[in-house]
């Protein structure tokens, strides 16, 4: 007999999301800004049309990397992804979370 997990977490409110096609410098233009603001004072913009959201990234945070591959039961091809997600508790400065060092190279 299969077993069958329902995960079961936390409501999730979309904030702010945007979709669209770029070149790779032009999403590398965009994760420079992002880096940029880090290093400053952790102000991070968020505009596309009529659509925007200010955040503050506090000083300690979640980072999670995931590459994944979604495989297609038809005729495409499958569809790889590279995400990169910053994670904190609102309010919070962020806590000390490491799971080990990480290499982008």
């Amino acid at each position: 007999m299969p077993s069958r997990y329902v995960y079961v977490g936390m409501p999730e409110e979309v904030l702010f999301e945007t979709e669209s096609t770029h070149s790779r410098a032009e999403i590398a233009a965009y994760l420079r800004s992002v880096a940029d603001r880090l290093d400053d004072d952790g102000s991070v913009s968020l505009r596309a049309g009529e659509e925007s959201l200010e955040m503050q990234v506090p000083g300690n945070l979640t980072f999670e990397v995931k590459a994944e591959r979604e495989t297609s039961s038809g005729a495409s091809a499958d569809e790889l992804s590279l995400e990169f997600e910053l994670e904190w508790d609102e309010g919070a400065d962020g806590g000390d979370a490491r799971g080990g060092e990480l290499s982008i190279e």
